[in-house]
């Protein structure tokens, strides 16, 4: 058993206010966060509606398999890609869409690396019959005008540069929609979805209207708000853990192992609420009165 230091306490009690906040956020929360937009996306008919609307030109007839946060990982020393919606139509089309709140300069990279590894995984291992590749779209939701001309959408496709009416025949798009515009763009159906994303509701529109009971169908869910909370809790601990790294030694293990324990008590719990104190102890590997500490903290 380790003792905690006083610093470590000092940021575990940092912690729990945070995580308190992040309860409260939990309840502000709106389409434009990522893990509840992909979790009203699990639901096929709003998942193809949107589609639909930011496609237009696409007879999109249904869609098979919308997934959540999606894994790839390709090889052991690779680094793996999360998607927010991963789906595929009645066409074998493949439609990746992301919600994108805060502004990077790094989302096309990022999207050029995500077309990557869906191509990887569109492939059967060692199938080099690069005709197979489905024709994909990988979609940008953002809260922001990326590139700064006052668009809604920025639509890109590989094309000639010497012959602009000549594509690479790739079937490779990428879409960057920004909801922070006033550019007459895009149809009404679409601009009425990211004006909802924008938190501006409008009237007589029934796709908008589901969307919003959806949301609060989500946010009534206790598992997906407890996922949600969980969620928020580990990568504060992955952050605590990179931004600890160069530092001396001492001063690291105690508030970084404080928080890696709590972190690890705090999934476990939230996982399996009904477990006793000494089998959660048992599980991550402490102490009975660490565990009982923890609880008594977060609450739980």
């Amino acid at each position: 058993m380790f003792e905690y230091t006083l610093e470590a306490w000092y940021n575990i009690e940092k912690e729990v206010i945070r995580l308190k906040m992040t309860e409260t956020n939990w309840e502000s929360l709106d389409i434009s966060n990522d893990f509840l937009f992909g979790k009203v996306m699990q639901n096929p008919d709003l998942c193809k509606e949107l589609l639909q609307r930011i496609l237009p030109d696409l007879n999109i007839e249904r869609i098979e398999y919308p997934e959540l946060q999606k894994s790839i990982k390709e090889g052991a020393e690779s680094r793996g890609i999360r998607l927010d919606v991963y789906s595929k139509d009645d066409k074998n089309i493949v439609y990746n869409v992301e919600m994108q709140a805060n502004g990077s300069k790094g989302i096309p990279k990022r999207s050029r690396y995500y077309q990557g590894m869906i191509d990887l995984q569109l492939l059967e291992a060692g199938d080099k019959s690069y005709m197979k590749l489905n024709k994909t779209y990988i979609i940008f939701i953002c809260t922001f005008d990326l590139y700064g001309k006052g668009r809604h959408i920025y639509t890109f496709e590989n094309i000639c540069k010497e012959d602009n009416s000549l594509s690479m025949g790739d079937e490779a798009t990428k879409i960057f929609l920004n909801s922070d515009s006033d550019m007459d763009d895009v149809g009404k159906e679409l601009r009425a979805f990211l004006d909802y994303v924008k938190g501006i509701k409008v009237t007589n529109d029934d796709f908008i209207d589901r969307l919003e009971e959806a949301v609060k169908r989500a946010k009534a869910n206790k598992k997906w708000r407890r996922d949600y909370m969980t969620m928020e809790m580990l990568e504060r601990v992955k952050y605590e853990e990179g931004r600890e790294e160069g530092r001396e030694e001492g001063r690291r293990e105690g508030r970084q192992e404080g928080l890696i324990l709590s972190g690890k008590i705090f999934r476990v719990v939230s996982e399996c609420s009904d477990l006793t104190n000494e089998r959660i102890a048992e599980e991550v590997g402490c102490s009975v009165e660490e565990v009982e500490s923890t609880r008594k903290m977060f609450g739980i």
